[in-house]
C-alpha cells in the first residue's frame, strides 16, 4: 500500500513540475516574440499601523501600478496577473 501512495505522489510532484516548467516555456515565448508577456494592475496599498492603545489606524496610499507576468505561476520576480488582479488591495503591517 505505501509503495502505490509513493508512486502516486511522486507522479503528481512530476506533473507539477512539468506544469510549471511548461508555464516558464509558454512564458519565455512570450517574451521572445514580444506577445504580451507583462501586464500591469493598479493596486491599492494601505499601511496598518498599531497604536499603544491596541487599536490598528490605517494609512491609505495613493494607487499604484504594479508588473505583473501573464501566466499561471510567479515567474522573474513578479506575481501572476490573475492574482493581482483578485488581490488589488495589499495591506504592509508595521
Amino acid at each position: 500500500m505505501k509503495r502505490v501512495v509513493f508512486k502516486i505522489v511522486i507522479a503528481l510532484l512530476g506533473a507539477a513540475g512539468l506544469f510549471y516548467i511548461g508555464d516558464y516555456a509558454v512564458l519565455r515565448y512570450r517574451i521572445v516574440r514580444n506577445r504580451a508577456p507583462y501586464s500591469s494592475v493598479t493596486v491599492d496599498v494601505y499601511y496598518a499601523v498599531p497604536q499603544k492603545n491596541g487599536r490598528i489606524e490605517y494609512d491609505f496610499q495613493s494607487s499604484r501600478a504594479e508588473v505583473c507576468v501573464n501566466s499561471v505561476f510567479p515567474h522573474a520576480s513578479y506575481a501572476p496577473c490573475w492574482y493581482l488582479r483578485r488581490h488589488s488591495d495589499q495591506q504592509i503591517h508595521l
